[in-house]
Order: structure tokens, then sequence, then C-alpha cells
């Protein structure tokens, strides 16, 4: 690991002494400065993607200005410079998660392109049937599709862990579930439906006392807090960058050396070969093996530099920043609308405000809140299973970046007041 590369305690304390100035910090993501149908934009759908600041969109576009060459292989000077720098990111990446090897890092289009890789290749390898896949009920689409498609194929058993009424797991019911069946557990550290932080310090080792790997989805985990994969003792974690500050169309798969070298290419192409001939292929070393192709190398510079930005912060101060937010909405929501029901009313929770305002239809309070200018995310969230759970179409979403701030949760709350006026009796 590069040494000049901060540490996890780094990580979360910071690199920077000086208190933050949130409201300045702002003055780095240029589309907060904008108006929606006239009012001042009040984005608050970053649990589906967060903004970015100019430091990431500079760090591309120097790219393609002064040094863009296809990486790896190219002895001239710009394939050289390009290379560096990709791999630069990975070395930065595997510092903001605390992975032991840069090369245990591999570099995907996002969480659920990570999810599918090991679908299809832990798990057509690896399950048989009447093997069982534990899952939770407040997964992503992106953490169950994959796993029924690879269920399919080699009769193994998906298990769900239920989920209570307050939007906590049950984990009676998951001390149960888990079994010497049980090949995978496979679960999402913090809902993005709900915000839950879910107990993995809890569910972790019961799970690898009975040797069972886990794979955390960590997309809407690692926006908010220092992720320390060591710490975990987890053997795959997935998140994607867009969701933290950096570009769309870019992802990582950690994974420990002992599952990566065990398991099979994903996907066939240039880079992750060793020697090609028509009678036999061998493959290339960690973490080439895994990314066939031209990468997405734009996409991992824009991310080191979101990285960095984020390194400056401190992730303890970013989580503070989001909790202080999160939980003063909540608290003038309940004020403002006695008839307004919250999704999801967990003790341990990031800054995601999922609700009900009465009757009205989700869809009907986002298109009101819209024309105020305030972006929420209504809907079923890519979660249909839990959404049943509780009896509901969908929810209206409000999520919370550390870049927003108190004068737009007011705004949120006056145009709502606008959506019950029209909406409710």
């Amino acid at each position: 690991m590069n040494a000049e590369l901060p540490d996890i305690l780094s990580w979360r304390k910071g690199s920077s002494a000086q208190p933050v100035d949130w409201e300045k910090l702002r003055n780095d993501f240029p589309i907060l400065q904008r108006q929606v149908n006239g009012h001042p934009l009040a984005y608050l759908d970053n649990a589906a993607s967060a903004q970015k600041p100019w430091q990431v969109k500079e760090a591309e576009q120097a790219l393609y200005d002064q040094y863009y060459a296809n990486v790896h292989r190219g002895v001239h000077t710009l394939s050289q410079e390009g290379t560096n720098a990709f791999e630069e990111a990975r070395a930065w990446v595997a510092s903001f998660i605390n992975a032991p090897e840069k090369e245990e890092v591999i570099f995907t289009k996002g969480t659920t392109d990570g999810i599918n890789l090991l679908a299809y290749t832990f798990g057509l390898d690896y399950l048989k049937p009447g093997d069982e896949i534990l899952l939770t009920g407040m997964e992503h689409h992106a953490n169950i599709v994959p796993w029924q498609l690879a269920a399919r194929r080699t009769g193994a058993v998906i298990k769900v862990v239920p989920v209570l009424d307050n939007g906590t797991l049950d984990l009676e019911s998951f001390d149960k579930l888990l079994s010497e069946k049980t090949k995978l557990l496979s679960m999402v550290w913090v809902s993005n439906s709900l915000g839950t932080i879910n107990p993995v310090d809890y569910m972790v080792p019961k799970a690898k006392s009975l040797g069972v790997p886990v794979l955390l989805d960590a997309a809407q985990a690692a926006p908010h807090m220092a992720i320390d994969v060591q710490a975990l003792d987890i053997d795959f974690l997935v998140f994607s960058a867009h969701k933290v500050i950096g570009p769309t169309g870019f992802g990582v798969l950690y994974g420990k050396r002992s599952w990566l070298d065990m398991l099979p290419p994903f996907m066939g192409g240039g880079d992750m070969i060793d020697q090609v001939r028509f009678e036999e292929t061998t493959f290339n070393a960690l973490p080439h093996k895994f990314e066939a192709g031209t990468p997405h190398i734009s996409g991992a510079i824009g991310f080191c530099a979101a990285l960095k930005y984020l390194a400056q912060i401190g992730m303890d101060r970013v989580a503070a920043r989001e909790q202080e937010l999160g939980e003063l909405c909540r608290t003038k929501l309940r004020e403002a609308f006695p008839k307004l029901r919250f999704i999801g009313e967990a003790t341990e929770r990031v800054a995601v405000v999922s609700f009900l305002l009465g009757e009205a239809h989700p869809y009907d309070v986002g298109f009101i809140l819209d024309k105020e200018g305030v972006a929420v995310r209504t809907g079923h969230h890519c979660c249909q299973p839990l959404m049943d759970r509780f009896r509901v179409p969908g929810t209206v979403r409000a999520s919370f970046a550390f870049y927003n701030t108190k004068s737009e949760i007011d705004q949120l709350i006056a145009a709502l007041a606008k959506a019950q006026k029209m909406l409710l009796p």
C-alpha cells in the first residue's frame, strides 16, 4: 500500500484539521446553484445518485485533454501516464475500504455488475442442489435477481431474513435460518429505502463461525461511513462510485484474494488473459483476471478525485453532518404533518427519510414537490418485496448528503404543505 495514502483513521477524521464550512463547500457543486421551476434546487435524491464536485469533472477533463490513451501494456508516454493514474485510483479505493492489497480491488460498472459477477462465478461454480443462499427482506433487486438466476441454474434455494415492523431485521429468524446448508450470506449493509443500518457486527461473525462466506452490498454504506473490510472480515463487498460523489458507470468489487484466485473469470477478452491459444487460454493475475476489455478509464480517474475530496473532509464528519440533517428532517416532518407515516423507524440509520403523506400516492406528492424545486425519489426504490411487506405501493424518499442544508428541509416542508392541501381532504 502506498504510504502516502490515508489510512483508515485518516479516512474517519479527515486530513484537514479545520472545521468544515458546509455552506462554502456547496460552491464545489455547480448544479446546486441552479433553479428548478423558478425555485432554488433542493436536491434530496442522494440515495439514488449523488451530485459531483467540480474537482471530479476537472480530473476527468484533464485525462482527455492531457494524457488520454488506453491503459496497460502500452509503452508510450501517454499510456504509461494513464496507467499510473488508473492504478493510483485502485490504490485509493483500497485505502478507502482498508483492503490488505490493492489487487483485491476489482473495477466494475457498479454494484449491480459486481453482484452479477459473483452470481455467475461463485454462484455457478460453488452452488449445488439443496444449497441455501441467505438474503434479507430489505434487499435491492440487484441483490435478489442475480441469485434467483443462479439458484435456477444450480438447484440452490433462497432463504430470506424477515423485516420487523420498525424496519429492522428479525435476528431471531436469522439465527434459525443460518445453518450448515447456507453457502452464502448476501446482504445489504444499509437499506436504500429505509435507511436502516443492519447489524453486520452481529451477523457477519455468526456466518463466519459456520464457515459461510459473506457478501456485503455497500452501495448505501460507502457514501456515509468509513469502511474497514479487514475489521469486518467479509469475503466480498460491492459499491458504486456515483453514489459516492463519483462518476456513473463505475464501481468496485472487493474480494479476499483466497476467493478471487479460486473464482473463474466472469468475462473473456483483452487484458484478462495471460496466454491465448485456440487449444487453451490461461488467465492474467489479479485484478486483471476480472477486468476484460478496455476499462472505464475516466471513471477511475474521476472516482480517485472524489475519494481525495472525501479524504479532506473525513467520513466521520460526513456521517455527523448527514445524521444531523436526517434527524432534523424527521423532527420537522412529525411536527408539521400529523397524517404523515414513516416507513422504517430503526434506531441505527442513515439520513434516508421514507414516508407516506396520508393516503396520497407517492407519485402525486413527488410531482408537486418537483414544481417547488424539491427533488425526491418516489416509488418502490427497486425493493418491491419490502414494499409488499409494508403493504404500500411505494414511498416518498428524501435522502441527504453532506452538501445539503437546513434551509432545504424548510423548502421540503413548505412544498409538502402545498401537496397536503392539494391532495388530502
